[in-house]
């Protein structure tokens, strides 16, 4: 028998092992206890299984001029039902946190993320996207000043900068304010500071800021 703490020589290598497989002994009656009660349909593994089904409505949106029901999950984005039941390509997720701006639409004359709403909130709205804006054929006025101004390199962020573009410039025609409006009586000017704040929350990852300044001005038909 050993009496002496010194006498036994443990490496760091069979320090580990033993630790792994204390820990892979403590986990494995969990993982089967989980799976019994998960094959017995009882307890709390039945209720989440029957708290995780679905819940879908219809959902009537008018998308680009176009009217178009689709049955989705109550808890789908509007950005999900573009892109995945709709198809619309066009609006992009980017980082699907509202933080980006990638995926701006126009919904009821106002500009949102579509990413942070629900489409069951929308029934019967009037949606713009990219795709109704204009055609390769036929540009909208900012999507050819983009082009005017070279306003995109990679393209990513672009839909969604053009839609948030038109929206601004309505926004400052409202006289609706920013935080750099100065006074909140009077109508704010359309100048390249208001555009500036405005399109902050649309952001581009390869810095076409200044580009995009330039073809909004354009536009608006200022150049303050």
């Amino acid at each position: 028998m050993m009496n002496d703490l010194s006498d036994v020589k443990i490496t760091r290598r069979d320090l580990l092992i033993a630790g792994a497989i204390t820990a892979t002994t403590a986990a494995v009656p969990s993982v089967t206890g989980a799976q019994n009660n998960s094959n017995s349909g009882g307890g709390n593994g039945g209720a989440a299984q029957a708290a995780a089904a679905p819940v879908i409505n219809k959902v009537t949106l008018v998308v680009n001029g176009q009217s178009r029901a689709v049955d989705v999950d109550t808890r789908t984005t509007l950005l999900d039902v573009l892109r995945e039941n709709m198809h619309l390509t066009g609006t992009k997720k980017g980082c699907d946190h509202g933080q980006c701006g990638a995926c701006t639409v126009i919904v009821e004359g106002r500009r949102i993320n579509s990413c942070l709403s629900l489409a069951v909130m929308h029934d019967g709205d009037k949606i713009t996207t990219i795709e109704g804006l204009g055609t390769p054929d036929k540009l909208h006025p900012m999507q050819a000043a983009f082009v005017k101004h070279d306003g995109y390199q990679c393209g990513y962020c672009t839909p969604g900068q053009i839609c948030s573009a038109i929206s601004a410039i309505e926004e400052i025609k409202q006289g609706i304010p920013s935080h750099v409006t100065a006074d909140l009586n009077t109508k704010p000017l359309l100048s390249s500071e208001e555009l500036r704040e405005r399109m902050s929350g649309n952001i581009c990852r390869c810095g076409a800021y200044s580009n995009i300044i330039d073809a909004i001005n354009d536009v608006a038909g200022s150049r303050a």
